[in-house]
């Protein structure tokens, strides 16, 4: 099978097309064809060193595709299932041997391609608005970086949990996308601080929950914007 390797951590360099065997499944493995891997910052981080793995590798974190062969202890898919997994390193590859407790089934309503770009952030989102916060019915949530691959879906999923949601973008281009995906409110923080902006939205009462993945530069006023026990 085709796969990309890292044979030596650096630059997009690094990554080489090379010929390999298709690996054989585990006892409790399945075997999937890969049609799609999702590309994630935590690739490169790998492929340059600033996360350690084992050389040679093959990177990708994530992807979906087709069972093919299993293990003769895999018992949840069978041959034929469509899945999608995340936390199994080796996507950037024709095939993989993923650990059934990885899998996940891919409803017929969404595309494979869809289904590995989902995995790792949309895990991500759904414990945030789940298990971080569980988002309740006219709570109002602040997302940062709103138009970015967990944002995106923090603010869908936030609105679908009926949660009032602001949105923070660094360009009107991105503080439109923010919107389309549902945002009530989106501020440009390269034009306007989002402090007193979120402040003045809620009338002074502050947000419920802040989701926030950039941390020390927007710590303390993600705190003077939270209301009390929040």
């Amino acid at each position: 099978m085709k796969a990309i390797r890292v044979f030596r951590t650096g630059g997009p360099e690094v990554l080489e097309l090379v010929d390999i065997p298709v690996p054989q499944p585990k006892p409790a493995e399945a075997l999937v064809k890969i049609s799609f891997a999702g590309v994630n910052s935590i690739d490169a981080q790998f492929r340059d060193g600033r996360l350690r793995t084992a050389l040679p590798f093959i990177p990708g974190h994530e992807g979906a595709g087709i069972v093919t062969a299993l293990g003769p202890q895999a018992r949840v898919v069978k041959v034929g299932d469509r899945v999608a997994w995340s936390g199994t390193l080796g996507s950037y590859a024709e095939y993989l041997a993923v650990p059934e407790e990885h899998l996940v089934p891919v409803p017929s309503s969404m595309s494979d391609e869809q289904s590995a770009a989902a995995m790792v952030h949309g895990l991500t989102a759904h414990y945030l608005v789940n298990d971080a916060h569980r988002l309740k019915p006219g709570e109002i949530a602040l997302v940062h970086a709103a138009a970015g691959g967990v944002g995106l879906l923090l603010v869908q999923m936030a609105r679908s949990m009926g949660a009032r949601v602001i949105g923070t973008a660094s360009s009107d281009e991105k503080a439109d996308l923010a919107r389309e995906a549902g945002a009530d409110e989106v501020i440009v923080f390269t034009k306007k601080d989002f402090e007193p902006e979120v402040k003045r939205l809620t009338g002074g009462k502050g947000v419920d929950v802040v989701y926030d993945g950039v941390g020390k530069d927007t710590f303390e006023k993600n705190l003077n914007v939270m209301r009390l026990r929040g």
